[in-house]
């Protein structure tokens, strides 16, 4: 098949997600057609049946916002119509799915396009519940021909606040596991805790609803109990705040702010607690990356993450700003070296038997083709 993939190509877990669905694809004999304003951040387009379309907005002085969602719908049809692609797939329903709709508006004239909007979490949570796009946003969805969640909560969030009734596949993220791997010598943690802490890490986008400045307080309760260093990945608007909390706290010593990393693997296997307090995750794929390597997450109870984590065998799961009681688990996880073997390996095997690629990836497979059948 002939994919043609459009998501948000900077740092979250939208574009994340959407760029290594395409590498999966790609590997498995699809040709995959990347179209963005940008490179995505772990695209690699050098790879085989791997292309990517720029998209690019004459900037005019009548335009005070330059039309992104009429350049993008364009160059959507333009690389249908001469790649002959089977499919358009948009990630983020905001703007992607009304270019895609355009696009496909745009073809049906000479050929049938179909369209497969996967909503991720904030463009229903946060963008779509603003009075500005509540309606295009429930248009977008009930326009495009098919539909696909990344959670079961993110698929009932859809139609009840939006009154949906079209079916919803819930497929959710993915994890590759030949890539994650764990690290049970952790040597490379040296770098960064040489004289022999053991590791927490942080992964997103530093946005407020992940709330990195939790992760700060929590390592101040810990270094109180036992020796730790937190790795935060990424970058965003709090991460200054952040930065500032670990020098009020005085832990800044105890802290690297790494800004955004594009080999993700390399840094999670070196930690032994991952921490994601956030205030909403619609599935949390920085824990799923976390568990592949082994690493037992501290997560919050929201979204989808209940679906993901078991409290007490592969993570642990807190209520949203319990610091304290996040900290007690963090802790427990660094002291408790058999508790700690059991919890990773649980972890593992949670990624591997539910997660993996191949238990996940066909499942797109079966919906292209029958959206395109």
């Amino acid at each position: 098949m002939k994919i043609g993939i459009t998501c948000y190509p900077t740092y979250g877990g939208s574009g994340i997600v959407a760029t290594e669905l395409g590498l999966e694809l790609a590997q498995r004999g699809h040709e995959i057609h990347f179209i963005t304003y940008a490179n995505p951040i772990r695209l690699d387009s050098g790879l085989p049946r791997i292309h990517y379309h720029e998209v690019e907005v004459t900037p005019y002085p009548l335009f005070q916002y330059p039309p992104y969602t009429l350049a993008l719908a364009s160059r959507m049809a333009e690389v249908a119509q001469y790649q002959n692609l089977d499919l358009l797939h948009v990630h983020y329903a905001i703007p992607h799915s009304i270019s895609a709709m355009l696009a496909k508006q745009m073809l049906a004239p000479v050929r049938r396009l179909p369209t497969l909007t996967t909503l991720h979490g904030t463009d229903i949570t946060l963008v779509g519940l603003d009075r500005s796009y509540f309606p295009i946003t429930k248009f977008s969805i009930e326009q495009s021909d098919g539909v696909t969640s990344i959670s079961q909560d993110l698929r009932q969030q859809t139609q009840e606040v939006f009154g949906i009734k079209r079916p919803i596949h819930v497929i959710h993220n993915f994890v590759n596991t030949e890539i994650y791997i764990p690290d049970e010598e952790k040597a490379g943690a040296r770098e960064y805790a040489p004289n022999g802490e053991k590791l927490l890490i942080h992964l997103s986008n530093f946005r407020p609803v992940k709330r990195v400045v939790d992760c700060v307080r929590i390592l101040a309760a810990v270094v109180k109990q036992t020796p730790a260093h937190l790795l935060m990945a990424g970058d965003g608007p709090d991460r200054w705040p952040a930065e500032q909390m670990a020098r009020d706290l005085g832990v800044e010593k105890h802290i690297t702010f790494l800004g955004k990393q594009d080999h993700v693997e390399r840094l999670i296997r070196l930690a032994h607690v991952l921490l994601m307090p956030s205030e909403m995750e619609s599935f949390g794929l920085a824990s799923l990356e976390g568990m592949a390597c082994g690493v037992p997450p501290i997560a919050t109870r929201v979204g989808g993450v209940p679906e993901l984590i078991t409290d007490g065998e592969d993570g642990f799961l807190s209520a949203v700003g319990d610091i304290e009681a996040q900290a007690v688990k963090t802790v427990t996880l660094l002291t408790d070296d058999v508790l700690h073997a059991r919890m990773s390996a649980r972890a593992r095997q949670t990624a591997v038997s539910r997660f993996a690629t191949d238990r996940i990836i066909p499942q797109y497979e079966e919906v292209y083709r029958e959206l395109i059948g």
